[in-house]
């Protein structure tokens, strides 16, 4: 494997800390969501981080899939929902809701087989696969 990139963080105090990458574009202050018992501050949280990477990153893998099929998605987006579950044994899991929205596409089954198919090529969706349950979406113009 050859490794093309590689970003670095660091992360002190945890959830109620400071995170930092080395090359500088993130450099703020972490807070505990109030859904998890914190103060709800002003600082991002590690779901909201991963949520922002997860829908950049399936963002790219929708605009390959759709250039590889010759389809424009048109002002497309990807929002994601990152969710802490609490199993009944008491441990914790993530969980990932998908939305895209493809104003571009017009056939619902073009739309789907683009999502699909960047699920299977997105980085962060094989990383998490077999590992948490992600929904995928698309979104309609009512």
């Amino acid at each position: 494997m050859k490794t093309l990139y590689t970003a670095k963080a660091t992360a002190t105090g945890g959830r109620k800390g400071h995170v930092k990458t080395e090359d500088g574009p993130i450099d703020m202050p972490l807070s505990m969501p109030k859904g998890l018992g914190g103060d709800g501050g002003e600082g991002v949280n590690p779901e909201q981080l991963f949520g922002s990477a997860y829908s950049a990153c399936f963002g790219s893998a929708l605009s390959l899939v759709a250039e590889k099929h010759k389809v424009d998605l048109g002002d497309f987006s990807v929002t994601a929902h990152i969710s802490i579950n609490k199993e009944d044994e008491g441990g914790l899991l993530l969980s990932a809701v998908l939305d895209s929205y493809l104003p571009g596409v017009d056939d619902i089954k073009t739309a789907e087989t683009l999502v699909n198919e960047a699920h299977e090529v997105c980085p962060f969706s094989r990383a998490t696969r077999d590992n948490m349950d992600v929904t995928l979406n698309v979104l309609r113009d009512e």
